[in-house]
């Protein structure tokens, strides 16, 4: 392989966002030679869009939280369809994470006397998040970055994946190319992590960034690995609507968590009308309660515009169908509104909420601490991903391993905010240090440099398509996200998604004919062009996955079935690549939770 530049590591993650970063720190602390490799510049990664905190059950302000609560209410948030050890590994391990993030330099808001501050947020109990300000996501890749170059971790930048390369069923390395220039990469490795985020940009409405095109799923599944709980999209209820520059753009739900509130265009706060019966009791029931929970009354219960994503979405969704809407098809949420309680407001607002304060004033000349946001649901993460073992985060591939969004589990049906960034800690860091574990256990693989080759072919195709008729790549990408929106969104059908299915069986066949200009130096045509099979792939498995869980779950909400379905709880849906290059879907039980964990969750109830 002289043709192509080669770089050798024991342990090759790819993506360095948290959970890359988190992974690369605990190998390379492992004594193992580790390659970071990021799609776009180191720091840029969509960890920093996570803004509200990290969620860890410190029980700084509220003693009466434990890892055994934060397990329950991730269960309860993932509607008992996660995989429950992650889940209990996880609301375990959080808080010495954070602790060790702080240890690391991270700089956290305080309580007064000194400890991490927690607040509220959609799903939790109790108040646990500990983060700064609203840039939480911004300090931790700060943080993860200085304790990562000090490692001598080798870091290539702007450089894009496009296969994994595998020697008798085992990962041996990966195969991209440089962004700026077009140079071809080979990475030998004797275990690879993935850790390249999630799917949004399948999506027309989306707070993702250009580089979330499904990557890592797309990677795992061409390599043989499953992929699980695929058809589980959160949409995030606010994301910003108008002017159309800004659209989807995310507003944090720590501006909720911080007394919020929803409210339609004749000024009532509809959120009070639909509580679920498994929230009755917890949650509050006027506007005076509301506020009192906000500010950390133990006494009080949360707002109804904390309660889970999934709900909170289709809620603005059914306003906005019947006519309640804003002027431009959103709904308000409100933060000015507690003028009325604190008399520094604006000064408090501005604190809380630097990030989203700059936000609307410079995007969409809003001063929040005046007027309301016209916000809607927003395409913001994926629960499904590759299906991975709970304690090493190995995939069903041997040397393969996932962690952070583009690995499945601990989520289930849907994620509560925050426990992204506290999964990214705790997985990334099991994934690194099993991953380095593989690495020393197992003698290097052998690369096929006839596979290399034809990797590299399949790369340069798009250049040598003279057809002048074939749509360009941005068409594609923009069919396929209208399509996904309209059919595959927040409220889905069957008949819908069967002319999705269809859809997709066209857009594969334009993506084979899609045409590229110019040359391979940084040209975003061809980088799209790239793209487009992963975000197929992606949004074929989504829909796939939706179309055979016939009941309403978490963030997969059938109209043409609404209930859920008792016997839906016990199966998770995976999709693997047949022999014959087709995607199967299957249904495989979920192992049997063990007594203890059991008698957790009823005791919560």
């Amino acid at each position: 392989m002289a043709d192509y530049e080669t770089h050798r590591h024991d342990v090759l993650v790819i993506g360095a966002g948290g959970a890359g970063l988190r992974a690369a720190i605990e190998a390379s602390a492992s004594g193992v030679s580790v390659g970071l490799v990021c799609k776009s510049l180191l720091g840029k990664a969509h960890t920093v869009m996570a803004e509200g905190g990290i969620a860890a059950a410190l029980a700084n302000v509220d003693d009466r939280d434990d890892w055994r609560v934060h397990f329950a209410d991730t269960m309860r948030g993932g509607q008992y369809v996660n995989n429950w050890r992650m889940a209990e590994l996880h609301a375990k391990e959080a808080p010495a994470r954070v602790r060790e993030l702080e240890a690391w330099g991270a700089v956290f808001d305080r309580t007064p006397d000194g400890r991490i501050l927690q607040r509220n947020f959609g799903g939790h109990r109790y108040p646990r998040l500990a983060h700064v300000g609203d840039r939480t996501g911004l300090e931790m890749i700060r943080t993860l970055q200085d304790r990562g170059v000090h490692q001598g971790i080798d870091v290539h930048m702007e450089c894009t994946v496009t296969r994994l390369l595998v020697d008798d069923g085992r990962v041996v390395g990966a195969f991209g190319f440089d962004r700026p220039r077009g140079r071809f990469k080979v990475f030998e490795a004797r275990a690879v992590v993935l850790a390249t985020g999630g799917i949004g940009r399948a999506y027309k409405i989306t707070s993702n960034s250009w580089e979330y095109t499904g990557d890592g799923h797309a990677l795992a599944y061409a390599a043989g690995a499953d992929l699980m709980d695929m058809e589980f999209v959160q949409f995030h209820p606010t994301g910003m609507i108008w002017p159309p520059s800004v659209q989807g753009i995310l507003v944090t739900e720590s501006v909720r968590g911080e007394g919020g509130i929803l409210t339609n265009k004749d000024g009532r706060r509809f959120m009070f009308e639909d509580i679920p019966e498994a929230y009755k009791g917890q949650t509050a029931d006027n506007e005076e309660e509301g506020w009192r929970y906000t500010q950390g009354d133990k006494a009080a219960r949360r707002p109804p515009e904390l309660l889970t994503r999934d709900h909170v979405s289709r809620c603005i969704v059914r306003e906005i169908k019947e006519g309640r809407g804003s002027p431009h098809g959103g709904v308000y949420l409100d933060i000015s509104w507690i003028k009325k309680r604190l008399p520094n407001a604006e000064e408090h607002i501005k604190r809380k909420l630097p990030s989203m304060y700059h936000q609307f004033k410079q995007l969409a000349d809003i001063d929040i601490t005046r007027e309301p946001m016209e916000v809607g649901p927003t395409t913001h993460y994926v629960m499904g991903g590759v299906r991975v073992d709970a304690e090493t985060q190995m995939s069903t591939v041997p040397g393969l391993f996932a962690a952070g969004e583009c690995a499945a589990g601990i989520n289930g049906a849907n994620r509560l905010g925050g426990n992204s960034l506290s999964d990214l800690l705790v997985f990334g860091r099991r994934a690194g240090e099993h991953a380095a574990r593989f690495a020393r256990e197992s003698g290097p693989g052998r690369i096929d440099p006839a596979r290399v080759d034809v990797a590299a072919r399949q790369a340069v195709e798009p250049f040598e398509r003279g057809d002048g008729h074939a749509d360009g790549p941005y068409r594609v990408q923009r069919d396929l996200q209208e399509m996904m929106q309209d059919l595959v969104g927040i409220v889905r059908t069957e008949s819908e998604m069967r002319r999705a299915l269809e859809g997709l069986q066209g857009l594969w066949e334009r993506s084979r004919r899609v045409p590229v200009d110019g040359n391979r130096e940084y040209n975003p045509g061809w980088h799209t062009a790239l793209d487009l099979p992963n975000l197929l792939t992606a949004s074929e498995a989504v829909t796939r996955s939706a179309l055979e869980r016939k009941e309403s779950r978490g963030a997969h909400f059938r109209e043409d079935f609404p209930d859920k379905d008792p016997a839906s709880a016990k199966f998770n849906v995976v999709v693997r690549k047949a022999a014959d290059g087709v995607m199967r879907v299957e249904r495989v039980p979920i192992p049997e939770m063990p007594p203890e964990l059991r008698q957790v969750i009823e005791e919560m109830k």
